[in-house]
């Protein structure tokens, strides 16, 4: 979606000089960050939960290897699903992306 709502910009873009590098890493960067937010908020809420619950009494604890197996997944989430949209946004010819309505 971001891809086709952000097409004139990308036009742009590739018509003042930026490579198919650049396009790449600005929408792979894009959904790397948003799974990483995605990911720290639910961690954020894990730790919320286990304090929760250990106020209730019911031991509950967050093992650090479980958190970085978690960032990691997440993103390796926005890589995954990244990477096609990215790669599609690199590959439009800028008077075709200019035109687009």
């Amino acid at each position: 979606v971001s891809v086709t709502e952000r097409t004139r910009e990308i036009g742009v873009r590739k018509s003042l000089g930026a490579r198919r590098a650049d396009i790449l890493l600005q929408f792979l960067s894009e959904s790397v960050i948003l799974s990483l937010l995605g990911g720290l908020a639910g961690i954020l809420l894990a730790v919320l939960l286990c304090a929760v619950l250990g106020s209730t009494g019911i031991p509950a604890v967050v093992d650090p290897a479980v958190v970085a197996v978690s960032a990691v997944f997440a993103a390796a989430v926005g890589i995954f699903f990244g990477y096609y949209p990215a790669r599609k946004a690199s590959n439009l010819y800028p008077i075709d992306a200019l035109r687009y309505e």
